[in-house]
């Protein structure tokens, strides 16, 4: 996607490891949100860092610019933040001075950004360079170590536009982000090793690495810039950026008597006329300690449960300090580089509309965002989303992480992971799932912690089913089936409180907690479905550990539950709620319900009732993508789905009132989370969050009504999303709900599973497709170690594994199959397909 100069100023892109921070490249090319110190950071800036180039001809300085674009008109007066007067800076004193906007730099700029690589072309000035900086963040499915590096990658491509030979030199300066009397710079063969100067023990330590991958011989250093009062740093700096020839190099013995120290690494290129060359730098990171700072009660949960509140960041238990990392990137930056170049192309050869390959990519950011940890132990965690110095919603909550599909099939072993530690340490000796983890490590739920969730508990079954269909592992599945089966039997337990099924109906019907932060009381089709989809997941993997009884039982209830799900839910257009909101009686079976009373206007709160709601058919989206089955009867998944977009999509937010949070407004358009069509009835106070615009809610409604063959509403629902998100009003790679680089929205990742109707069950060796879109189609397909490509012509299809392997017994496509071959070669399944390989499957 191209971004022009007025549809870059909201960008950020975000380069770093996957639960190790990262650094935002801004629109205009300034390296913004520097998000590595274990919290969020938006808005922030570190100093003076930032890349440059200059030229000179004959021994003389023919001109210098900053890597930048301009600054938003926005920002001409400062950016107001609360307090920012007593600083003499913010606004009413300008943009910030450290963002070099007042120095010379690129009139024109535009925005290549198709994650995880960017690109910022640089024109406008009768500069005798053509510039354009390139940024890119190691992602390749399946390695998630490499994936998790502590690094941004860039480099800047110049090319002498000019008749006469130039001398050029890339800069590339870092600010060293901590000040005070152990601060220090090393120079370490091509690396600025930047440290604070702290024990490696103590809990405040953190270190910071600029490294250039070109030959030492071409480059010069400043270990320091000036020092000095007032501007007098960059008074200087601005006299060495003019001056011909080599930087000389500047030691201090001492340590700053306030502020922080900055340094530089310049490359020296001489380029013919018409010659390109590229120059490459990386920035490592080493801040490896953490702790719970967000709760209260952490300390006497930590001394109730015997755990220390600190734990390492998982990346620094495999690099040592940040020159660890950033040789480690230099190192192997070619085979980084070629395999996240390798994923990137197979992924963007999908024959997918644009804004639907863009809502895909975009969303994988979020895995690179402060939104995602990677605990000591290798384990991933996920908050919610982030403030601007927060996290928002701890806990891999479990009800918003069901909806996002982009780590289970890229990166399975963390997906894994989340399910493992929930397990462990949420599910009480009830087998109730407190659907937040509280970190660190080794705290254990209890009864009397937040109520479970429906959404969250029943989905975390049917997650369960698809990791272990895509890891294969049945011994995985045997190890944990013991929890599974305690928090299906929760639902009817005399011990849940919320007496979710107690009389074991097939039916949910008791206190619903969900993920709009409310209960439902009363059948409702959106967690009826996820209590279905549970139930038949459970019975199939019973079935594995050979536990018959009970997936007989399952299966009875999953079977009274979908009959009287479709007798009493199903309104002859849609799913709704069955409940009188008027009968103040329902509430009598629960404890502290007197929030759920509106007396004024005699009715239930916060209730769906008689609404089209948005995920009345969500679980059986899941259920279709993860092969575990119908939930609804199959004739009615797209009467229902057209009725959603028929009362819920708004081409145009100026006639909708929107009570809630505003993600969309004005022009945009968008998909209501609950509407309640002409002829119902809508509660006073209805279900919360009911007029808002949700991506992750709109991405999955969007993805299941592409699956069910309602392509033009679908991406219809898509491009609205992605519209909203043009890079002028907001940022392309940070899709907002509570908070920024929400996961939800990696719900995005399920529509490459819809249009190509991905199958798997690695256990079986079976795999197959069958897209919505007709031939010629191409889609990249992922079970994490194992990845690659599907084309399906009009006679045959080719399956191609560009990573791992595959052992193959059947393969499922939408017409039959009278020949195989592999590399050309005629086979018979069973067959090991190798790295490298194809198979052509004649129709």
């Amino acid at each position: 996607m191209k971004y022009d100069k007025e549809h870059s100023s909201q960008i950020s892109f975000p380069l770093g490891g996957i639960g190790s921070g990262c650094i935002g490249l801004a629109g205009n090319g300034q390296l913004i949100d520097w998000e590595i110190f274990n919290r969020a950071n938006k808005g922030s800036s570190n100093g003076l860092s930032h890349f440059a180039v200059s030229c000179e001809k004959d021994g003389k300085n023919v001109g210098c610019r900053i890597l930048h674009g301009d600054v938003p008109e926005h920002s001409y007066s400062g950016v107001y933040r609360r307090g920012d007067d007593n600083g003499y800076r913010g606004f009413g004193w300008g943009p910030d001075a450290d963002s070099l906007c007042g120095l010379p730099h690129f009139r024109r700029h535009d925005f290549h950004g198709q994650f995880p690589f960017a690109r910022i072309d640089f024109g406008g000035e009768d500069f005798p360079l053509r510039v354009a900086l390139n940024a890119w963040t190691v992602f390749i499915p399946g390695n998630d170590r490499d994936s998790s590096l502590p690094a941004a990658f860039f480099s800047v491509d110049i090319a002498n536009t000019s008749s006469e030979p130039l001398d050029a030199r890339v800069i590339g300066v870092i600010q060293n982000p901590w000040g005070g009397s152990t601060a220090r710079n090393h120079w370490h063969d091509g690396i600025m090793h930047c440290c604070n100067g702290l024990a490696p023990d103590d809990f405040g330590y953190g270190e910071l690495a600029l490294g250039c991958l070109e030959d030492p011989a071409t480059l010069s250093y400043q270990q320091y810039l000036y020092r000095g009062r007032w501007r007098d740093r960059v008074e200087s700096y601005w006299q060495d950026l003019n001056t011909p020839g080599r930087f000389q190099n500047r030691v201090y013995d001492d340590h700053p008597a306030s502020g922080t120290d900055s340094a530089l690494i310049a490359c020296h290129q001489s380029l013919a006329p018409g010659e390109r060359r590229s120059v490459r730098f990386v920035i490592t990171w080493h801040v490896p300690y953490r702790k719970n700072d967000w709760r209260k009660d952490i300390d006497a949960l930590c001394a109730t449960n015997g755990v220390e509140n600190r734990w390492r960041n998982w990346y620094a238990t495999q690099w040592s300090d940040a020159l660890a990392s950033c040789r480690y990137a230099m190192d192997n930056y070619k085979d980084l580089h070629s395999a996240t170049r390798r994923f990137h192309d197979a992924l963007f050869a999908s024959s997918l509309p644009e804004a639907v390959l863009d809502a895909i990519s975009a969303n994988l950011s979020i895995l690179k965002s402060p939104t995602c940890l990677r605990l000591e132990d290798g384990s991933f965690y996920g908050w919610e989303g982030v403030g601007t110095a927060w996290g928002s919603c701890e806990g891999s909550c479990a009800h918003v992480w069901n909806y996002q599909q982009a780590l289970p099939f890229l990166f399975p072993k963390l997906e894994r992971s989340m399910r493992e530690t929930h397990w462990r340490h949420s599910v009480d000796d009830v087998g109730g799932s407190h659907f937040r983890l509280v970190l660190p490590l080794g705290i254990h739920a209890t009864r009397e912690w937040m109520r479970p969730c429906v959404d969250g508990q029943m989905g975390d079954v049917m997650k369960a089913f698809r990791d272990w269909k895509i890891s294969g592992d049945d011994n995985w599945l045997k190890t944990w089936y013991p929890t599974i089966r305690k928090t299906i039997e929760y639902a009817w337990s005399e011990h849940n409180p919320d007496q979710w099924d107690p009389q074991q109906t097939g039916v949910i019907s008791g206190r619903q907690h969900h993920t709009l932060d409310m209960e439902l009381f009363g059948p409702n089709a959106w967690l009826q479905g996820h209590y279905l989809g549970a139930l038949l997941a459970a019975a199939q993997m019973a079935d594995v550990v050979g536990d018959k009884d009970f997936a007989a039982h399952c299966r009875d209830l999953f079977a009274k539950g979908q009959q009287w799900t479709e007798d009493n839910l199903f309104n002859g257009e849609y799913y709704q709620q069955r409940i009188d909101i008027r009968d103040r009686a329902v509430l009598e079976r629960y404890q502290h319900t007197e929030q759920y009373w509106d007396e004024e206007h005699g009715q239930l709160k916060y209730q769906i009732g008689d609404g089209c709601a948005i995920d009345m058919q969500l679980a059986q989206w899941y259920a279709s993508i993860y092969g575990i089955g119908q939930v609804f009867a199959p004739e009615r998944n797209r009467q229902a789905l057209a009725a959603l977009f028929r009362h819920n999509f708004r081409a145009c937010m100026r006639d909708h009132a929107n009570q809630w949070r505003i993600y969309s407004l004005n022009d945009e358009a968008g998909l209501i989370i609950c509407t309640w069509p002409e002829g119902t009835e809508r509660p006073v106070i209805p279900i919360p969050y009911a007029s808002e615009t949700m991506n992750g809610f709109e991405y999955a409604a969007a993805a299941h009504m592409i699956g069910c063959g309602m392509l033009e509403e679908g991406l219809r629902v898509v491009e609205a999303i992605r519209d909203r998100y043009d890079g002028r009003k907001r940022n392309p790679w940070n899709e907002i709900e509570c908070g920024n680089n929400y996961a939800r929205s990696m719900a995005s990742y399920g529509l490459l599973l819809s249009y190509s109707g991905f199958r798997f069950d690695r256990g079986a060796g079976v795999i197959g497709f069958k897209p919505v879109l007709p031939p010629p189609f191409t889609c990249f397909w992922s079970l994490g170690d194992t990845w690659g490509s599907y084309i399906q012509n009009r006679d045959n299809a080719i399956i191609s594994v560009m990573a791992g392997s595959l052992h193959l017994k059947a393969i499922e496509l939408d017409k039959p199959i009278k020949a195989i071959s592999c590399n050309g070669q005629p086979v018979a399944l069973p067959l090991d397909l190798l790295e490298g390989s194809s198979v052509r499957c004649q129709f």
